[in-house]
């Protein structure tokens, strides 16, 4: 059985075939823990679906039961874990969801059936 079948063998997650080193453990837990929050999580989803892909909080905030400040925080949060990316523009700073962040989360998570297959489930289909 060879690794490239095992790696598209659907619903099989990368953690099925390969370790996480340190580092990258660490990034991702890092985005999913700031993702854990249903505030940032609908954060996220508001920036990624603005005219543009991108929003700062002057256009977050009529859409969202949060104060400015709050908005704000979350957002810093959002930026450090890595999931958004940020520019200036006057006195506005201008949010947008990094796309290959978004990437690494769904192809660890790889939920295309709606429910990652253990590891040996994920060798029965490559060998059928």
């Amino acid at each position: 059985m060879s690794n490239q079948r095992l790696l598209s063998a659907p619903r099989c997650s990368p953690l099925a075939h390969e370790t996480l080193d340190q580092g990258a453990s660490t990034r991702l837990t890092n985005m999913f823990k700031a993702l854990g929050d249903p505030a940032r999580l609908r954060l996220v989803s508001l920036i990624a679906s603005h005219p543009g892909g991108e929003a700062c909080v002057c256009d977050i905030s009529g859409t969202i039961d949060l104060s400015q400040p709050t908005i704000s925080h979350h957002l810093k949060v959002l930026r450090s874990a890595g999931l958004l990316d940020s520019e200036r523009r006057g006195t506005w700073v201008y949010y947008r969801v990094i796309p290959a962040a978004l990437q690494q989360l769904s192809a660890i998570l790889q939920i295309e059936s709606g429910v990652t297959a253990p590891s040996e489930v994920c060798a029965q289909e490559v060998s059928a």
